[in-house]
């Protein structure tokens, strides 16, 4: 049985990973410092696999921690990594930030896992920019970074790959993905934001449990079928499935060469307007939202070409928007209920 280190592994998207790796047959083991997360996640997820994940509580800034830690875990064979900072907004406010513990935390695994490791690296379709052509494929060019934030998985990605041209044992599959919402079939974990959620489909789930106010459509006079924007959704259980899937064609071995990156998202873009239509209509919850003027930065479209996932990782997106808004509900009653 395989080992595999997934950093950030309590956080929305790590969680549902050590999960579909479990059931896939991997041994998991866990390190997040938490800055992101709730340590009873690990809890959650022995409810949903009846396992204890090998979890420790490290900050990957931290080059020694890593190091010993590495030095510790000599049969690691594969690494997921998802620790960093992630929101938009708060890496304008505070570059430095993001530059140092998203950058930081990559050289450090890199450099105490300087053996022969199979390495899948969370990335973001941000790096496309608002592309010329939709769907956008992974031969579309890299546009300049709209923020902090998408430019630290840009230039992540460049590390990664110069990295891997001249490390014959380093081989990396970045995975750009698109918008991922959703929850867990049990409802026992799924999203957890800090503060006021920076993304929609939280908002809109703290918005119909009464937490949060109105909800604010940016912009309905874009140039798409209902003015709003629109983007590509993914269900978090798919998008943790495609991490499964890159880990399996690593240990394969990549006929693509040691470094390769797919998008992963369902291939098709739903607008904000039919994201809150399609949660009123399988909830049976009525939303309250206003139209807003467009927010800076936002773009007015992008969903991912998913063809070579499809073809190449032997993975596709299975679960729909209606289960998404459904299992994203189903979640914020959860977490009323029994509260994180």
């Amino acid at each position: 049985m395989a080992k595999i280190l997934v950093t950030g592994g309590t956080g929305y998207i790590g969680s549902h990973t050590a999960v579909e790796l479990h059931n896939a047959g991997y041994e998991v083991v866990i390190i997040d410092n938490l800055s992101n997360s709730n340590i009873k996640i690990l809890t959650q997820l022995h409810a949903i696999t009846g396992k204890w994940f090998d979890f420790h509580e490290i900050d990957l800034q931290d080059d020694k921690a890593v190091q010993e830690f590495a030095e510790n875990h000599t049969d690691i064979d594969g690494i997921i990594h998802f620790a960093a900072s992630k929101a938009v907004g708060e890496s304008v406010e505070q570059p430095l930030k993001y530059y140092r513990n998203n950058f930081y935390g990559l050289i450090n695994l890199l450099t105490s896992f300087n053996r022969k490791i199979n390495f899948v690296f969370s990335s973001s379709c941000t790096v496309y920019g608002q592309p010329e052509t939709l769907p956008v494929t992974e031969a579309a060019p890299v546009q300049k970074a709209e923020s902090p934030y998408g430019n630290t998985k840009q230039i992540a990605e460049e590390i990664l790959a110069e990295t891997a041209a001249v490390t014959p044992d380093l081989n990396v599959i970045a995975l750009r993905y698109f918008n991922p919402v959703g929850a867990h079939e049990t409802a026992l974990i799924g999203e957890l934001p800090n503060g006021i959620p920076a993304n929609l489909v939280p908002f809109i789930t703290q918005s119909a449990i009464g937490k949060r106010g109105p909800i604010t459509v940016y912009g309905n006079d874009y140039n798409t079928p209902d003015g709003s924007a629109i983007r590509d959704y993914i269900h978090v259980v798919d998008l943790a499935k495609a991490h499964v899937a890159a880990i399996k064609k690593l240990e394969d071995g990549n006929p693509n060469g040691n470094y390769d990156v797919f998008n992963i998202g369902t291939g098709k873009g739903s607008s904000v307007l039919e994201i809150i239509t399609a949660f009123e209509k399988v909830n049976g919850e009525k939303l309250d939202y206003k139209i807003g003027p467009r927010r800076a930065g936002d773009i007015v479209q992008i969903y991912g070409d998913v063809q070579k996932s499809n073809n190449e990782l032997g993975w596709k997106a299975n679960l729909d928007i209606n289960e998404m808004m459904r299992s994203a509900w189903e979640w914020e009653k959860y977490i009323k209920a029994n509260p994180f």
